[in-house]
């Protein structure tokens, strides 16, 4: 057996040999990449928290061909009003009923609201589209 058991891989086989100065330039680009991700992680983070208005489906219940009563969550500022658009679906997902509803302004940061939907024809789902906060007319 040899001296030296540290086996060499063959020269330039795998590009150049890197240097300390190859070594230090890829730990601060790895560096820089991981600080702008965070801080894109962030950003989106404060972006959503700053929703002035949010909405969950909740359910729905079909009452016949004519109604659908859709139930969702809205959550926003409990002094603010917003204005949720709620859509009637068939079962090949076109729109057969429409709805707007005003909600709030309330005692909580949460409001459960559950509106009926007349529809055109039988309706197999209900959702929010939207909600937005609308101006105060004063």
């Amino acid at each position: 057996m040899s001296e030296s058991t540290t086996q060499h891989l063959p020269a330039r086989r795998y590009g150049p040999e890197p240097t300390a100065r190859r070594k230090r330039s890829i730990v601060v680009g790895l560096a820089v990449g991981g600080a702008v991700a965070t801080a894109l992680g962030i950003w989106i983070g404060i972006g959503v928290l700053q929703d002035p208005v949010q909405w969950k489906d909740v359910g729905f219940s079909v009452e016949g061909p004519e109604r659908i009563d859709v139930t969702f969550d809205v959550i926003k500022d409990p002094a603010a009003t917003a204005e949720c658009t709620v859509h009637a679906l068939n079962q090949g997902f076109a729109e057969v009923g429409l709805a707007r509803v005003t909600v709030g302004p309330g005692t909580t940061r949460i409001h459960r609201e559950t509106v009926p939907v007349a529809t055109q024809e039988l309706a197999v789902t209900g959702l929010v589209e939207t909600c937005a906060i609308v101006a105060d007319a004063d």
